[in-house]
């Protein structure tokens, strides 16, 4: 007996009703990584009068505009360059793109406020460049790298491997039928570029630009360094100096609000198109496209790239890890602070894959206006400050959870709330390429939910996963305001012992624990970018 127009329309809402528990999971995540949002309102609806004197001050636009230029400045050369790094290391025939493509991934290792500390040490004030061209020259001053430039270009060093890294991943993953489809139909490869290649990695090049967005709103450490007014040295700023915490409470709101712009642009920009792919990736490797003539100028381009992303902050930690072994003899590798970074970047990485799931899975497989409200409210708390996020969890810790104040336990739900938008965009990517035919025919092969989650959805997304686990990780490794303000009595990472010389001065003693913590996060990019198809294995 044939069913019902009523009947059909019912199963079907039946079908794409998510499960409660999944429902129950995603509601609990968001809850929870939206506590410290629930301090600053309070903070700030105690302030009355005063909260809206803050909000109507001239510095207030003024600190807005500023920091809205820097991000959108950062956003949009982390971009450009992420996305024509990865074109080139992937699909042509540029000298040694393997070499390359792995150099370009590395600068995502060093945190923005070494990054800012290696720039001023290279062209700064009577830094290295300076040295070299006063002897033979006799130039005795550069132009300031200072403010608004050596910000941008210290906030590019650490975002555009976002972009890159997910957009070569996405490159590499592409079926290059489709391209080789355009081509046959007499489209240029110019074209082909922009009306083929550009809506099949529209989703990774804005899952990259969200993060590389966040994280410009969120810095702290490379606008302190470069002298730079932003939103969050101001909030920095009034929790030094004032007692009452309100004014700050309220510029946090109002980075919240830029961050629900930047969210909303992302949005736009996922709904105006989407891929799906039948499988974890193409089948067949792409044909490279041959750069004639502009061969070996594209690679002088990447290699001028690599070396100042790159070369130049290992040269200077280099140098000053010299001077300090001259100064003071042999210096004590930081074995205490390595494994502490080490053990908890492990564990929040894997604690915000675990947590990033239910909400990627409800956002991406049952789509309506609550659940896309959710994944959006999840990606807020990035947009903090780590200071904000800490400080908000140290007055909820002392008042109404004293028994996992000042514990290890804290921390890592700290660090789960700073990044868990980036094991988000890991998972939520990865399950944007899985048709959900694939996941629809297991279910019609008797399969149950859970059982088509384990077998199918959760082995086509695992790269992503992977991937996002992968980037909090080194983000953990990288975070300093937190650690700071939140780690247990004893307890040091490499981040603390970067700033406690910094602090006083000691850039050369700061030197060791720096290049500890990239050498011990860059294996996990080299594994990100070859194992996770980021770029091509094979010899260049």
């Amino acid at each position: 007996m044939s069913e019902t127009p009523a009947a059909v329309r019912t199963r079907v809402r039946t079908r794409r009703r998510p499960p409660l528990p999944l429902t129950a999971a995603a509601v609990t995540v968001v809850g929870l990584t939206l506590l410290p949002l629930v301090y600053l309102v309070v903070r700030a609806t105690s302030g009355g009068r005063e909260a809206w004197s803050v909000l109507t001050r001239r510095g207030t636009a003024e600190l807005l505009l500023d920091t809205g230029v820097l991000v959108a400045t950062v956003t949009v050369a982390a971009v450009v360059l992420g996305v024509a790094l990865a074109w080139l290391v992937t699909r042509t025939d540029i000298p040694g793109r393997r070499t390359l493509g792995i150099a370009a991934a590395l600068p995502l290792v060093i945190p923005s406020y070494v990054a800012a500390l290696a720039l001023l040490g290279a062209f700064g004030p009577r830094g290295l460049l300076q040295q070299l061209l006063a002897g033979p020259f006799g130039i005795e001053r550069i132009p300031e790298i200072y403010g608004f430039p050596g910000a941008v270009v210290a906030l590019t060093l650490s975002t555009y491997p976002y972009v890159y890294i997910l957009t070569a991943a996405a490159l590499r993953n592409a079926d290059p039928a489709l391209e080789e489809a355009s081509a046959s139909l007499g489209r240029s490869p110019l074209a082909t570029f922009s009306r083929v290649t550009i809506p099949v990695v529209r989703p990774a090049v804005a899952a990259g630009a969200l993060l590389a967005a966040l994280y410009a709103l969120a810095d702290f450490g490379a606008v302190s360094l470069m002298q730079y007014t932003s939103l969050t040295r101001a909030i920095y700023l009034q929790y030094r100096s004032l007692f009452d915490r309100t004014p700050a409470a309220i510029l946090a709101l109002v980075l919240i609000a830029l961050t629900v712009i930047v969210l909303a642009l992302e949005a736009r920009s996922r709904r105006a198109g989407r891929y799906h792919t039948l499988g974890p990736g193409a089948a067949r490797p792409p044909r490279l496209v041959s750069l004639g003539r502009w061969r070996w100028p594209a690679f002088g381009a990447v290699t001028l790239t690599v070396l100042l992303f790159l070369g130049v902050p290992l040269t200077v930690l280099g140098y000053w890890l010299e001077r300090a072994i001259s100064l003071r003899g042999p210096l004590e590798l930081p074995w205490g602070p390595a494994l502490g970074s080490l053990g908890t970047a492990t564990a929040a990485a894997a604690a915000a894959a675990v947590a990033a799931l239910p909400i990627a899975i409800l956002a991406g497989r049952h789509r309506t206006r609550f659940t896309a409200t959710l994944e959006r409210l999840a990606y807020m708390p990035n947009a903090l400050p780590g200071i904000v996020i800490a400080l908000s969890l140290v007055f909820f810790g002392a008042r109404y959870a004293s028994p996992v104040y000042q514990t290890l336990g804290l921390l890592l739900f700290a660090y789960v709330v700073r990044f868990l938008p980036e094991a988000l965009a890991g998972s939520s990517s990865a399950l944007a390429a899985i048709d959900p035919k694939v996941e629809e025919a297991a279910r019609g092969l008797g399969r149950s939910r859970v059982g088509v989650l384990l077998t199918v959805t959760l082995p086509l997304a695992r790269s992503g996963i992977l991937a996002g686990a992968a980037l909090v990780f080194l983000s953990t490794m990288k975070e300093l305001p937190a650690t700071l303000l939140l780690r247990p009595i004893g307890f040091e990472s490499l981040a603390t012992e970067i700033w406690k010389e910094t602090a006083v001065g000691a850039y050369s003693q700061a030197a060791l624990p720096a290049l500890s913590l990239i050498a011990l996060s860059a294996p996990l990019v080299l594994v990100l970018v070859t194992r996770g198809r980021g770029i091509d294995t094979a010899p260049g």
